[in-house]
């Protein structure tokens, strides 16, 4: 299942997060995902999201159609939770 694959591909390349992930459309191509990681801490939110295309590299434009992300430090977590 390509959900898997991106959250191992996320967790494994991003330090110290937790990944949410789900297919918006159920076509196995659309996905809303959120990370939660310390390593996102002092980043802009364009540099942040360039970490999760950058882990996902070629995947983006073969595998995956469109990707929905809100990615978060463990700080925001917490205030928002």
């Amino acid at each position: 299942m390509l959900e898997n694959k991106i959250k191992k591909i996320l967790t494994d390349n991003i330090s110290n997060s937790k990944v949410f992930i789900s297919d918006m459309t159920g076509t196995n191509d659309h996905f809303n995902v959120i990370v939660i990681s310390d390593a996102f801490e002092g980043l802009s939110l364009i540099n942040q999201h360039k970490m999760i295309y950058d882990a996902l590299g070629s995947m983006v434009t073969n595998e995956i159609h469109a990707l929905q992300l809100k990615t978060i430090t463990w700080n925001q977590w917490k205030k928002e939770n």
